[in-house]
């Protein structure tokens, strides 16, 4: 199976194009040890030919440019995605959805309440009706396994994640399950496994268990600490509250990837303040020294 990463970063890309963060003001000065990145989206395949996108960034357009193996290459009309599944229903996640409207009918699988959020709050699926059309797939939440026709010697679990809807969402302060999940990934033929995370708040049992089980673990990387959003004057909210659990501090996601044991360990949605960013940072030498990945925009990952 390969994994490629088309996206890394959270949402706004990093530099994001109205901040003026220590990160992003050193990178438009040429003052920063670190490249650019779109947002966070990857795709799955086991034959080059055939791709399953994970998510669908408002950079779509420049992340297929970057990509040959997904580019048409026959008739006058073509492209490699087959599919197309949604953790949530976010703007960084779904928007692309947009973009890809010149194509055929788009297979879209997502829970139930991503459907409802993308039917209603923000009706991407009502306007697509108007161009390609979106057929949807509803995704088991229980951790389940789950199978996308033509995606060969793949099969997929899905699981509900704690989590928020988007602030768009008819029901954003009344969460439900399936507002967020994450996936296990599993090639049939060789029973290799990935669990994919960009959005991840806690550390429940049933996630404990898919990453124990996974030979690489592709996990929330938004923030560094808990309070980085305040402490540079950006936001008043703090990483846990937003839905993403930081790397540092007790109960932080180094602490919770240093259990799981010898296997590929990456982080991604990787927000434009973190300073991971940086490559010559003490924050990257400590991921350094966990042997834990800070996953890059074209980063391939072979299983």
């Amino acid at each position: 199976m390969k994994i490629r990463v088309l996206g890394s970063a959270a949402g706004g890309g990093f530099p994001q194009w109205n901040c003026n963060c220590h990160n992003c003001h050193r990178f438009r000065h040429q003052k920063f040890p670190g490249t650019s990145r779109t947002q966070s989206s990857i795709a799955v395949s086991t034959d080059d030919n055939r791709w399953l996108l994970f998510n669908v960034s408002p950079d779509i357009r420049a992340q297929l440019e970057a990509f040959p193996a997904i580019q048409p290459k026959e008739g006058v009309r073509g492209t490699g995605i087959h599919a197309i599944v949604l953790i949530d229903s976010q703007i960084d996640h779904a928007t692309g959805l947009l973009l890809l409207r010149e194509g055929k009918p788009l297979d879209v699988y997502c829970t139930e309440m991503v459907k409802q959020d993308l039917s209603a709050g923000f009706p991407i699926f009502n306007i697509l009706a108007h161009y390609c059309t979106v057929r949807h797939h509803p995704l088991p939440i229980d951790g389940s396994a789950f199978t996308v026709p033509g995606i060969d010697d793949l099969r997929f679990f899905s699981q509900a994640l704690k989590s928020k809807a988007p602030p768009y969402s008819p029901h954003r302060d009344n969460p439900h399950e399936g507002d967020n999940i994450g996936v296990v990934i599993e090639q049939i033929s060789t029973g290799k496994k990935a669990f994919y995370s960009p959005g991840l708040g806690a550390i429940e049992p049933h996630v404990l268990a898919a990453m124990q089980d996974s030979d690489c673990v592709m996990v929330d990387g938004t923030f560094w600490t808990d309070d980085e959003m305040v402490v540079q004057g950006i936001s008043q909210k703090r990483a846990r509250q937003i839905g993403h659990l930081p790397q540092s501090g007790a109960g932080g996601m180094i602490e919770c990837l240093n259990g799981i044991g010898d296997k590929r360990k990456i982080l991604i949605h990787i927000n434009n303040t973190n300073p991971i960013l940086d490559e010559h940072s003490a924050e990257r030498g400590v991921l350094d020294g966990h042997g834990i990945e800070v996953a890059y925009d074209g980063m391939e990952i072979v299983l």
